[in-house]
């Protein structure tokens, strides 16, 4: 099979050849593997067999997709939030309206005029849209866009104390991302729409559930609306412990959750498959915190396909991935034991490593 055709069928639980995998590795750990199959950075996920290919095309682009080499280093967005790389992440360090007023809040602008610059980001994806499965990522979409702008505190103490503004500037955040899929799904034949928002924590949601429901639930609805009116798959990223509204995601059209942090509350791989499997698509739940950094490769091999087998129990609905990024210090070891229990052995990453270095040598000829 394709990766386009893994995903596809793997989503509507038909059989696979092996279960898709859509691994995120810390910028670390792909620089070792990368010198490790002697390939660019780049060409990590493709050598290990990743079926998935996607591009930011929202502000998650600005915190993830400009890299800096030395720390300190920053950037100014096109929404006005500067960033300074902080280790291997950028960090905010400037939130635009922080100090706004509220009529300074209400005046902000949107970049709307780079949508153009930031639905070019596409392009390298789509070279691949014949074999791959390729999505757009439109993230973050409502309350994690707000507070990017506005600063966590200011955010929370907004939807607390002036909900007006906060569900008005929500709903701008959520009309930005409605326009970026909606102009990504007239030109790209893409394969799903993600989405997301961060709004729960290690131990839970970072506002009430009813908060949420009334505050951000309705706009986010919106930016589901224009994926599942051209009839794709939606997903939708949100760290932590999210299982209060994972009935209404469902309620709106989201088919795909990601990246189901197991070791929070509720978060449970195999229970969540249990009680909502038959409505919603997984993809994660390998555990980044204890298993892959600490585990041995047995541990690793066993866990793996544990839960592998408990997610495709009815016949598919799951995409291998880690819970986070896998952490730099995950032995590689621990790496392919992961990977050899999806059907993707060592000897099968190196072949697919000199497959392009071979490539490379040919088109630098």
């Amino acid at each position: 099979m394709t990766s386009k055709e893994r995903v596809h069928a793997a989503l509507q639980k038909k059989p696979v050849d092996r279960v898709p995998i859509f691994m995120w590795f810390h910028p670390e750990t792909t620089a070792r593997l990368a010198g490790l199959l002697e390939i660019p950075a780049a060409r990590v996920g493709e050598a290990m067999g990743d079926d998935v290919r996607q591009a930011w095309v929202n502000n998650n682009y600005a915190m993830e997709g400009i890299v800096h080499e030395h720390d300190g280093e920053s950037h100014v967005d096109v929404w006005g939030i500067k960033w300074v790389k902080d280790g291997p992440y950028n960090q905010i360090a400037g939130f635009p309206l922080a100090e706004a007023t509220r009529d300074e809040v209400l005046a902000y602008a949107f970049p709307l005029d780079h949508l153009d610059e930031l639905l070019a980001l596409m392009a390298p994806v789509m070279e691949h849209a014949a074999e791959y499965f390729v999505g757009v990522d439109v993230s973050p979409c409502v309350f994690e866009m707000y507070w990017r702008l506005r600063g966590m505190q200011a955010g929370i103490l907004d939807l607390a104390g002036d909900a007006a503004l906060a569900y008005e500037m929500l709903g701008r955040c959520a009309d930005f991302a409605v326009g970026l899929s909606e102009a990504a799904c007239e030109r790209f034949a893409v394969d799903w729409l993600w989405t997301g928002d961060d709004v729960a924590g290690q131990q839970g949601m970072i506002m009430s559930p009813a908060c949420w429901r009334e505050m951000i639930g309705p706009h986010l609805e919106r930016v589901v609306a224009v994926g599942t009116a051209r009839g794709l798959p939606v997903a939708y990223h949100c760290c932590g412990g999210l299982r209060p509204i994972i009935g209404d995601l469902i309620e709106m059209g989201i088919g795909v959750l990601n990246p189901v942090q197991c070791n929070c509350p509720g978060m449970d791989p195999l229970e969540l498959k249990r009680a909502f499997g038959s409505d919603l698509a997984f993809m994660g739940g390998v555990d980044t915190q204890h298993l892959l950094p600490n585990g041995s490769e047995a541990e690793v091999r066993a866990a793996t396909a544990r839960l592998i087998e408990g997610m495709t129990a009815d016949g598919g609905g799951y995409i291998l991935a880690a819970s986070h990024t896998v952490p730099p210090e995950t032995p590689d070891a621990n790496i392919f034991a992961m990977y050899a229990e999806a059907g993707i052995s060592r000897e099968a990453i190196f072949d697919r490593a000199a497959q392009i270095r071979a490539s490379l040598k040919t088109e630098g000829a």
